[in-house]
């Protein structure tokens, strides 16, 4: 009897240190959570899966504000990253795909309402086209926290571009959005999250401080700043208790989701309006 006692003993202590051992080892490996975001409206047809009730966006939101979440700027995220800070592990930064209309129906009221900035990535060749968001509307949404970026001019898989046609996809976006805004554009979210060196090369070149992707990349921890990784949201994160939300805020879900090549061309590529989504 007493054996088996110590052996429980033995394997609790074992278990302990693992434990231990496991916490340590996660500590060093926080990332930012970059929480993307596409629609805001009602769920339905081939943007389904990119599409967030408003229901859920608020309950999102809610749940963010109530658990003590600090919402960062991208340019917040960027300088600390740049400098080395350790940031807090209640950190999360909020951005937005695409540049739908309905960001500014919808998501950009809620968001007034919890006081949290937020980034829209803008294809620039569509902003003012039916369904998509107007200079003066993306105006009115950076007086209370909102920055544009880069999505490029016709959301151009970037990888599968020719050089010359990639480099007027980065550079051209860039010059559109700042001659609207009257600002510096300073990052850039490459379409699909496809990307190589050369892309990163061209956007560093063309002046961006920084670059978004998706899982694609071999960088798990955001340590190269032309190679964010971004955590796609949906509209059953906040079911089951809220467990998928909380594991996507953690900031240890890139380590273990799985990473997809950075170059290979997605899948399922719809075209509409002569532009590319995924």
């Amino acid at each position: 009897m007493r054996i088996f006692r110590n052996i429980s003993l033995i394997l609790a202590a074992i278990l302990i240190i693992l434990s231990i051992g496991f916490t340590f080892w996660l500590r060093d490996r926080y990332v930012v959570p970059i929480l993307t975001y596409h629609h805001v409206g009602i769920p339905s047809g081939k943007w389904r899966f990119n599409t967030v009730s408003e229901k859920s966006f608020d309950y999102q939101m809610n749940f963010m504000k109530r658990h003590g979440f600090q919402v960062i700027s991208i340019d917040n995220l960027v300088e600390g990253i740049k400098h080395g800070q350790q940031f807090a592990r209640n950190t999360v930064v909020l951005e937005f795909d695409d540049g739908y209309e309905d960001n500014y129906t919808y998501a950009f009221p809620v968001l007034k309402k919890y006081g949290f900035p937020a980034m829209v990535f803008l294809i620039s060749d569509v902003v003012g086209t039916p369904g998509f968001l107007t200079w003066d509307e993306i105006k009115e949404m950076e007086k209370y926290g909102f920055l544009a970026g880069s999505h490029t001019c016709h959301h151009v898989y970037l990888p599968k571009a020719s050089l010359i046609r990639a480099r007027d996809e980065i550079v051209n976006s860039k010059k559109v959005i700042e001659e609207h805004l009257g600002h510096p554009i300073e990052y850039i979210c490459y379409p699909s999250g496809g990307f190589n060196h050369e892309i990163k090369r061209l956007v560093r070149e063309a002046g961006y401080k920084a670059g978004m992707t998706t899982n694609r990349g071999k960088d798990r921890f955001d340590a190269d700043l032309y190679e964010l990784k971004r955590i796609h949201m949906s509209n059953t994160d906040d079911e089951y208790s809220g467990i998928i939300l909380w594991a996507k805020l953690s900031g240890y879900y890139n380590l273990f989701r799985k990473l997809k090549d950075n170059e290979k061309l997605p899948e399922k590529i719809i075209y509409e309006q002569n532009v590319l989504f995924k």
